[in-house]
């Protein structure tokens, strides 16, 4: 026969309160933070399989933002190809006027203008170091500043360039490496070298440009027109290939957004709660609270002391 005592009682209701008020706070929880619990112990079983998707996660937000870095970058990169390609193409057309013209009045000054333009475009930077050196990020690529350097007897054009030969690569997901590098040889060793014929005959004989285009002068501008022709088409070919690994990070991207998305939705089914039953919950453990107060507030009242006074 089991003993009935006042203190075993009041244990028992006591712990019935607190198992109450713990069950409160936990459905307390859900309903605030709309999860099922706040570590993986409140996941029980599904706590291995969501580790690993946080481990995914975590690796796919990796890639992401290396995907935005190398975005940026091809970004640059695109805007310098088409400065160095609008050169060309500008002296093309500068030679082409001139021919129509039969005049040279400012030819080399605006031929200057674009030699330092593809200049500029092939010393371009990405966040302070230069996109087209190669491995030498923090060295000039091209050192040239003039038409007048090309000409100088003590130097050949492959002296102007002071890149490495190191192509850039970059894994944008777990199967995709893209090559990002470009180098300024590479983009600008016949593009010099056309300038550098132009300046050379400038300083020639038949030189100067200046006025009415001697006969020497029509029949040299008009066998460089081809000349030019191919330097530009090089440097357009040049920027479709830096186009074309732009679309495919851009694509590599979006599908990883989409994983994302997606793993998203599945965690979330494993640790999202559901507003109307934590409400539920939460009301439930209240009453309980409730009940197990009011039961304690009885067994006070029916204590043998309250029956002797």
């Amino acid at each position: 026969m089991n003993r009935v005592s006042s203190n075993g009682n009041y244990s028992a209701v006591l712990a019935n309160i607190q198992a109450a008020q713990q069950r409160q706070m936990e459905a307390g929880a859900r309903v605030a933070t709309q999860k099922q619990g706040t570590d993986l112990k409140g996941y029980a079983r599904n706590a291995e399989m969501l580790t690993a998707m946080k481990s995914i996660d975590a690796r796919i937000g990796g890639y992401l933002e290396q995907s935005k870095l190398i975005t940026d970058k091809l970004t640059t990169q695109d805007f310098a190809l088409n400065q160095i390609t609008s050169s060309a193409d500008g002296t093309r057309e500068t030679i082409a006027q001139a021919l129509a013209s039969g005049r040279a009045d400012t030819l080399m000054q605006d031929i200057g203008g674009f030699f330092r333009n593809a200049v500029d475009g092939m010393n371009a930077r990405y966040g302070g170091k230069y996109v087209f050196a190669g491995g030498q990020i923090d060295t000039l690529p091209v050192s040239a500043t003039a038409l007048g350097d090309l000409t100088d007897p003590s130097k050949t054009i492959p002296d102007f360039f002071h890149n490495d030969e190191f192509l850039t690569e970059a894994k944008v997901d777990d199967s995709t490496t893209v090559r990002t590098g470009l180098l300024a040889d590479s983009l600008g060793t016949d593009l010099l070298t056309a300038f550098k014929d132009v300046q050379a005959f400038q300083e020639g004989s038949d030189g100067p440009f200046q006025g009415n285009l001697t006969d020497p002068q029509r029949a040299y501008l008009e066998g460089v027109l081809a000349t030019w022709d191919s330097v530009h088409k090089n440097l357009v070919n040049d920027t479709a290939k830096n186009g074309m690994v732009q679309t495919r990070v851009e694509s590599v991207k979006s599908d990883l957004n989409s994983r994302q998305i997606s793993l998203a939705g599945m965690m979330g089914d494993i640790t999202d709660a559901d507003p109307a039953e934590a409400a539920t919950a939460l009301q439930q453990a209240g009453v309980a609270v409730q009940a197990a107060a009011q039961v304690f507030l009885s067994l006070q009242n029916s204590s043998l002391l309250n029956v002797l006074r």
